[in-house]
């Protein structure tokens, strides 16, 4: 057997844990995860305020608030998904 296949089994053997997923590590999907529950709480309670509002138990500036809020989000989400599309896009006129 030729040396240089020895040496590489072993550091591909002690490289492979590295490639492993560790389910403690609070990495990029944790994050997202985060993101999108504080997105969906601000529309929820939103939508309660809205309520509220209809049956006369929220004051209109709590309203005005309560949308602004969303529409920040909503705006913010709409970028994040153009620049996300942008990306991919740029992936694909990548020559091979």
């Amino acid at each position: 057997m030729d040396i240089r296949s020895v040496i590489a089994a072993q550091n591909y053997a002690g490289a492979r844990p590295a490639t492993q997923a560790d389910p403690d590590h609070q990495g990029a999907a944790q994050g997202l995860r985060a993101t999108f529950q504080d997105f969906a709480a601000t529309l929820k309670h939103s939508e309660q305020v809205a309520q509220s509002s209809m049956v006369g138990q929220a004051d209109p500036h709590a309203l005005v608030q309560a949308l602004a809020q969303t529409e920040l989000a909503v705006e913010t989400a709409v970028i994040v998904r153009n620049k996300v599309v942008e990306a991919y896009q740029e992936i694909l006129r990548m020559p091979v």
